[in-house]
């Protein structure tokens, strides 16, 4: 039978400016899979919050579908994921088109030869099934959309290290399956108003590694942008303005919790294309189909560069000592960037009577503005021989299999020599996200004899996992699990003193102590406060006596550092 694109028309296409419900798009990829069982694969995966399975749409020319068969093949790996947030639903429709095409049509099935595609139609199905026509206040349709939190009212974008959602979990499990090369995750932003369509993030450069980042700002991006304003969709980068893009905009740093910062600690370079809101629905479709087809001809001429440079950057993985933690913005250096814009003015506002900003699309501007792209290294971390964690701790066990780390648990119980790390500082932002996330988190290394127990957990820090157990286990980076609140029993003390009865033994312990005697004096001498404030003098004797708990704000992950040191099963 000989098929048509009309066989398989879609809702936007009838009508482009409207997106089809979850369950219509599933529908779709099981009729073109009904249609193509030789070269397209629709497969359902464990579960998400709102109870639906998470599919995945694999598209292979010879017909092998298994992850490790195509990886050995030496085939490189698109992964492409569509309404992390619902209501940006452009990659949903652009990408139904996009897999149409390369069914059909034989200049990309040849472009793909040896490219896999592996993409998910729909993520976040919860908030797809919250659908409405007024959640994303200002977009310019389409008629009616998702909502952007999940079925437990998540942002599925800060979820990928902390997993809360069982769509992140789900995710984290497919994505280390097929271990891609180039990941794209479809958005529509809002922001400053601009002559652009579409925006582009790619990964932060100076935080991917240095092989993948040499490929992807020398071959990889240039070609991009050249592909796409040859298809008639120019792009500028992600609009991240300072104030307004008059002023510059800026790279914006990829942490973990994001989608292009997973990614990328699994050394994969990531792009979000992230379409105008303001800007027709129609046109922000077209221009996501184009970015993924300019991706696919980017592939079929770069692919050598691009597997030698992931290749390269996984040997460098595998082998460096010493790994980057955290990044600031390097303010100091900078690109100029040629922007189309419209000239922001103000005049006053019919609701307060006071300026407000518009930009005037009667004085459009094309010049040259700031681009802060650069980011340097505000704190790094030598990795230990590997880290040793309580297996009282199964919830950050089985994140680390879910990405793929190799894990060996202890053969008896052993007191080891480790550094631990005290945390002496942090700072918690209130109600994020599900968490009372740590941030300036500050701490001290301490080497002590520390007694583990037969079937603790021990990570080798001698695999191509090592940046995600690096950014995950040391507690001041960012995205850390101790960032997310895993480790949370740390930081309260569980035995206290009475104050009328430890005040003899606090006296009895300085007369023992001459020297905690003059240290206490000194501190009463520098500190009035403390000087008039018995308890927390006592406190002060207690913090220094056996009495006081060694676990207090010891994270309990020991970093062993000493060969041989380990028994292991």
């Amino acid at each position: 039978m000989v098929l048509n694109a009309q066989d398989f028309q879609t809702q936007f296409e009838k009508d482009d400016n409207s997106t089809p419900t979850y369950f219509e798009v599933i529908e779709y990829y099981e009729k073109l899979q009904t249609a193509f069982p030789e070269k397209m694969q629709l497969t359902p995966h464990g579960n998400t919050d709102s109870g639906h399975p998470l599919h995945t749409v694999v598209l292979s020319q010879d017909g092998d579908f298994d992850a490790t068969s195509l990886q050995q093949k030496g085939r490189t790996i698109l992964f492409v994921n569509n309404a992390i947030h619902p209501g940006e639903s452009c990659g949903v429709d652009a990408s139904m088109l996009f897999i149409r095409d390369c069914l059909q049509q034989k200049k990309l099935q040849k472009q793909l030869k040896n490219t896999v595609v592996v993409l998910i139609p729909f993520y976040n199905i919860g908030g797809g099934l919250n659908r409405g026509s007024h959640s994303r206040t200002n977009q310019n349709g389409p008629h009616s959309h998702g909502f952007r939190g999940n079925a437990k009212n998540l942002d599925l974008n800060r979820d990928f290290v902390k997993c809360d959602s069982r769509n992140a979990q789900t995710f984290n499990q497919i994505y280390n399956q097929w271990l891609p090369h180039i990941f794209i995750d479809n958005h529509t932003s809002n922001g400053a108003d601009y002559q652009y369509t579409m925006t582009l993030i790619p990964t932060q450069e100076d935080k991917l590694d240095k092989h993948l980042a040499k490929y992807m700002t020398e071959q990889l991006l240039p070609f991009l942008y050249q592909n796409m304003a040859k298809r008639d969709w120019e792009m500028t980068p992600y609009v991240y303005a300072r104030n307004t893009p008059d002023d510059g905009i800026a790279s914006f740093l990829d942490l973990p919790r994001y989608s292009s910062g997973y990614a990328a600690l699994h050394n994969a370079i990531s792009f979000m294309p992230e379409t105008h809101m303001l800007k027709p629905y129609k046109g922000r479709v077209e221009s996501t189909y184009h970015f993924m087809l300019s991706m696919v001809d980017a592939i079929a001429q770069q692919a050598s560069a691009l597997q030698a440079a992931r290749n390269a950057a996984e040997a460098n993985t595998l082998t460096k000592t010493n790994f980057d933690l955290n990044w600031e913005m390097n303010s100091e250096k900078q690109d100029k960037v040629l922007f189309k814009g419209y000239e922001a003015k103000y005049k006053p506002s019919e609701v307060s009577g006071l300026e407000r900003l518009y930009y005037d699309h009667d004085a459009p501007y094309e010049k040259e503005i700031p681009f802060y792209r650069y980011y340097k290294t505000s704190e790094k971390v030598e990795k230990p021989i590997a880290y040793v964690i309580p297996q009282a701790y199964r919830e950050v066990i089985e994140r680390l299999r879910w990405n793929g780390v190799a894990i060996q648990r202890l053969a008896t119980d052993q007191d080891l020599e480790v550094e631990l790390y005290r945390v002496s500082k942090f700072e918690n932002r209130e109600a994020y996200e599900g968490h009372y996330l740590h941030y300036n988190i500050e701490v001290e290394k301490e080497v002590q004899n520390w007694p583990y127990h037969k079937g603790d957990y021990v990570i080798f820090t001698n695999q191509k996992s090592n940046r995600y157990i690096i950014e995950t286990l040391e507690p001041h980076a960012p995205d850390s699990y101790f960032a997310w609140n895993f480790f949370d029993g740390i930081l309260m003390q569980k035995e206290y003193f009475s104050p009328y009865v430890f005040e003899d033994l606090a006296a009895e312990y300085l007369r023992q102590n001459p020297e905690l005697r003059k240290e206490l004096e000194v501190k009463k001498s520098e500190d009035a406060e403390f000087a008039k404030d018995a308890y927390a003098q006592l406190r002060f004797v207690y913090e220094h006596t056996p009495h006081y708990e060694p676990t207090h704000r010891i994270y309990p992950v020991g970093r062993v550092t000493k060969k041989g040191m380990l028994k292991v099963e």
